[in-house]
């Protein structure tokens, strides 16, 4: 990779033992591993950074200052990290997450938060809701930090328990909703701080603990409200919001106002409230804001990451032009804010795209300096990474469409086997340009990739997303095999020559593009893929019932709300397994809380009964995100091994 336009510093990763580059091609391995640095977090102040990394065999959560002196090395095994961030440059606090599998049946499995609360400069570290008999040992949302008469507390959302007469705990009958509590950093104990109830909460806290305001939904009615304060006694903002799509952010540009996105209307508006009077201003109103960007020591919202170029925006124009002139430093590369200090004084990016696997650096303002830290993909050599660029077809019905194209590095563009690998989500999700490690693993192999952005997709304006309801086994599904005979037209690709792979709604999309489409792939690959639409719905529903947000949402987008049950059914793959056309690898991991593991035994049970051609993967420990690494080798293994198999690259 090219150096940056500001100066290089010697990364500390080196001494933790980071694989460096390859001489030989690297293997499908080399894809399949976890991100050998990743998580990277600056401090508030900047002074100091945290990140997991792999150091020979451990993966490891490190912290260290900014200078490279390392603080804290602590091992983290198979942790399932979801989270780093700073409270104060002495409290960091990591998310991590693990299956609940319900015992009795009652509900089906969940996937449970804990947060460690570490402290580097006294090399110790403390559970939140650790060993506290009144409170369930989970966290239910962060809401930040406040410094009260000297103390340092974090605000966490809880399951209260209930006390029974003979001095035990229990949890209540009927809908439970997480109640807030202030939690002391240093001495663990905690402090109920507002009630729940029975609707679901998002609470916004000021920096000197007071609560700004609080919303709730109502589940069943769909109905959403802002209230003032912690009570309901001043009313700010109603809204219907029948699929749940309507949130509470955080705190707005200045003291006493909040940020609400609200897509339950008429369009997308993305609301700062005044507390005191309800005043409305709207923000972003001509971008696509992936995350709102708060300052991290007030918490107040000084910009946002966004869809479009240039790929983030600021309130301040200081903060735009550091900003800036960070991307310039990198030109021809992808560049990614991840994390920053205080006012943008140093920053954390990562770059890719090129031949670029990933590079992760500080920026430092000041000195006009870059530091490479390390590479999620360090034994993928700049020549072995494939090339990206976005190509545009016209579905069907005209529609255009985007794609994310890689081809295979070192092989001419022509009449390539291509494998078209479909996102998940489905509705505002998107592909873009940048290295994702399975396409490139498999444009590695010698295929070239397409990740269609299907209607339905973020990033291209609410119409486009809007238009994927209703079309979850119709047009949104054509879209995905839309693109085949653009690129074959251009002699690029050899359409006798395609498999399809996906997970999630790409797994669902890779078994409806075998059984309900006909005649387009010689392979399908379904990892964690919905195969009977009715039973998915009725496990969403469990517990929360069939009036439920997620029920309407579920609904809305298969198009169930207008034609009826009776979509769920035609829409559905194992349904129509005996019309497979082509083999079938199914993989899923036994502990999915997203898509159960039944959804992929149900396929293989109506493929065996068909006689049809198919494996079936099941990853013990597994959960929807290929979280661990021994299983996400296994899959990508079997996925790559099973298309050259059944469509060889050469």
């Amino acid at each position: 990779m090219r150096k940056p336009a500001l100066a290089s510093a010697v990364c500390l990763l080196a001494a933790w033992g980071l694989p460096g580059t390859a001489a030989a091609a690297p293997p499908v391995e080399a894809y399949g591993h976890l991100p050998s640095v990743e998580w990277i977090s600056l401090s508030p102040s900047g002074e100091r950074y945290a990140f997991v990394a792999v150091s020979g065999e451990s993966r490891k959560l490190v912290v260290a200052t900014y200078d490279n002196k390392a603080l804290e090395a602590t091992a983290v095994g198979d942790t399932k990290v979801r989270r780093i961030e700073w409270a104060d440059d002495g409290h960091l606090l990591l998310t991590a997450s693990s299956t609940f599998k319900d015992p009795f049946h009652w509900v089906h499995d969940y996937e449970l938060a804990s947060v460690i609360d570490i402290r580097p400069d006294s090399h110790k570290a403390a559970p939140i809701f650790d060993k506290i008999e009144s409170v369930a040992n989970t966290v239910a949302g962060y809401y930040g930090t406040a410094q009260v008469d000297g103390h340092l507390f974090g605000y966490f959302g809880a399951f209260t328990f209930e006390h029974g007469k003979l001095g035990d705990y229990y949890f209540p009958e009927g809908v439970i909703s997480p109640d807030l509590y202030r939690v002391d950093l240093e001495s663990g104990k905690i402090n109920l701080q507002a009630d729940g109830h029975e609707a679901a909460h998002d609470w916004v806290v000021a920096r000197d603990g007071s609560i700004v305001a609080h919303s709730e939904y109502d589940d069943p009615s769909g109905e959403w409200r802002l209230f003032a304060g912690k009570t309901r006694d001043k009313l700010l903002l109603k809204r219907t919001a029948p699929a749940g799509n309507i949130g509470l952010v955080g705190l707005g540009r200045s003291d006493g106002t909040v940020l609400v996105v609200d897509r339950s209307g008429a369009e997308d508006v993305v609301l700062e409230i005044a507390v005191a009077d309800g005043g409305q201003a709207r923000l972003f109103e001509s971008v696509s804001v992936r995350r709102h960007l708060a300052d991290p020591v007030t918490g107040l919202l000084i910009g946002a990451r966004i869809e479009e170029e240039p790929g983030a925006v600021f309130f301040d124009s200081k903060l735009q032009a550091r900003y800036e002139g960070t991307r310039k430093a990198f030109p021809g590369y992808q560049t990614h804010l991840e994390s920053y200090s205080r006012n943008l004084d140093r920053l954390v990016v990562l770059t890719d795209g090129g031949d670029d696997s990933g590079t992760y650096w500080t920026v430092d303002i000041a000195s006009g300096k870059a530091s490479e830290l390390g590479h999620p993909y360090a034994e993928i050599k700049p020549a072995d990474v494939g090339s990206t660029r976005a190509v545009k077809y016209a579905a069907a019905d005209g529609t255009s469409i985007e794609c994310i194209l890689t081809l295979p590095p070192g092989r001419k563009p022509e009449k390539l086997p291509l494998v078209v690998m479909p996102h998940g989500g489905p509705i505002d999700v998107n592909d873009s340009i940048g290295f994702d490690w399975w396409a490139q693993a498999y444009a590695a192999a010698g295929y070239a990739v397409l990740q269609p952005n299907y209607r339905g997709s973020s990033g291209y304006g609410r119409a486009f997303r809007e238009a994927g309801f209703g079309q979850w086994g119709g047009k949104m599904l054509s879209d995905i095999s839309d693109g085949i005979a653009p690129l074959a037209e251009q002699g690029l690709i050899d359409p006798k020559r395609v498999c399809i792979v996906g997970s999630s709604y790409g797994g669902y999309a890779a078994l409806a593009g075998v059984t309900l489409q006909k005649g387009i792939y010689r392979c399908a690959v379904s990892v964690a893929g919905v195969s009977d639409m009715t039973a998915f719905f009725d496990w969403n529903t469990l517990g929360a019932g069939k009036s439920s947000g997620m029920a309407r949402y579920i609904r809305a987008a298969t198009g169930a709300d207008k034609e009826g049950d009776d979509k769920l059914g035609a829409i559905s793959p194992a349904r129509f397994a005996d019309h497979a056309d082509a083999p079938i690898l199914l993989i899923h991991g036994r502990d999915d809380t997203r898509v159960p593991l039944e959804q992929s035994e149900t396929m293989a049970a109506a493929l065996k009964h068909a006689g049809k051609p198919f494996d079936f993967v099941i990853m013990k420990g597994e959960d929807h995100f290929l979280s661990r690494e021994e299983t996400r080798l296994t899959m990508l293994k079997a996925a790559v091994d099973f298309v050259k198999h059944n469509n060889p690259p050469d």
